[in-house]
């Protein structure tokens, strides 16, 4: 069997805040972005790693998602507890010093963990959470 991760989900509320934060701050580039207003999902992915994609979309645009599911879903994001992610990179403290300085909403600086990995972690503007960890 050859499976491969294509497409993670991820949710935006702004979708302009968003596409910006993936696009200019992390150096993402933008694969598509279909639809309008709020109602936009945007395809972003690493440079050279063209079978990777995360697709940034609106939460709540499932019709199967009740109303109180969707306010449950506003409430997580806001706390930034509904999405998050984990990427890697071998210069953690370059890339940490690049993202800082571009604006990023800073959660954890570069720490060396229990579990024995090294990483930091920054929040995009829909409040997921974004793990670096260093590859070694």
């Amino acid at each position: 069997m050859d499976l491969r991760i294509h497409t993670s989900f991820l949710p935006h509320d702004d979708p302009d805040a968003s596409l910006a934060f993936w696009r200019d701050v992390l150096g993402f580039e933008v694969r598509s972005d279909v639809g309008q207003g709020e109602m936009r999902w945007i395809t972003v992915g690493p440079p050279g790693q063209p079978a990777t994609s995360i697709l940034l979309g609106p939460p709540g645009a499932d019709p199967g998602i009740t109303d109180d599911e969707r306010r449950t879903i506003a409430e997580m994001m806001a706390k930034g507890t509904y999405g998050w992610i984990h990427l890697a990179t071998a210069d953690l403290d370059g890339t940490f010093e690049r993202v800082r300085a571009r604006g990023a909403e800073v959660a954890q600086e570069p720490i060396e963990q229990p579990y024995g990995i090294r990483d930091c972690a920054f929040r995009d503007p829909a409040g997921n959470l974004i793990r670096v960890q260093e590859l070694r």
